[in-house]
């Protein structure tokens, strides 16, 4: 009995130090403030791009386009921070009341774009 005890203890000993190789050591730095501010900037990007979507007068645009609202809405959660600052600059830069449609053909375009890299499938004309 205890030779049986004592050989799956030596088992289970053999087994926990083969492992102990495969476990990575923690490790804790701190966050910088300019590494908090970029993440919140980028946070707001998404938001200000997701606000812009919201429009009834996009979304006409985009079905116009063969889009649908939930379709633009995935690629703007799967863009980049540099391509939502990108977007969001642009946003900020239109006048008031100024020009959708120069918007919209630039989501259309960043759209095409990510079509063709592969990480969409929204336009089927993009298809291989």
């Amino acid at each position: 009995m205890f030779k049986k005890i004592k050989s799956l203890f030596v088992y289970a000993l053999i087994a926990a130090f083969s492992f102990i190789s495969f476990t990575q050591p923690a490790r804790a730095a701190m966050i910088g403030t300019d590494q908090v501010m970029s993440a919140e900037l980028a946070q707001q990007n998404h938001q200000k791009i997701a606000a812009a979507l919201e429009r009834a007068d996009v979304i006409a645009q985009l079905e116009q386009f063969g889009v649908s609202k939930e379709a633009a809405a995935e690629r703007v959660a799967a863009l980049t921070d540099a391509e939502a600052a990108m977007l969001a600059q642009h946003i900020d830069s239109m006048p008031a009341g100024g020009s959708v449609l120069g918007w919209i053909g630039f989501i259309v375009v960043v759209l095409i774009i990510t079509d063709l890299l592969g990480l969409t499938r929204i336009f089927p004309f993009t298809r291989t």
